[in-house]
């Protein structure tokens, strides 16, 4: 942590910076992975309002 302390004597902590990187696009594999993992949760989320709505 760097530290800097000004003519009155009051002390101010900086965070350290984490080191930049840049993202890289997924991978043909991944995305197909993401889709499915979509897929799978867009049928829970419609399976679960459909138990609701025929409970209520």
């Amino acid at each position: 942590m760097y530290t800097t302390t000004d003519e009155r004597g009051i002390l101010n902590n900086f965070a350290t910076e984490p080191k930049i990187y840049y993202a890289v696009s997924p991978s043909p594999k991944q995305q197909r992975r993401y889709a499915l993992q979509g897929a799978v949760a867009a049928l829970f989320v419609t399976a679960l309002v459909l138990v609701s709505i025929a409970v209520s």
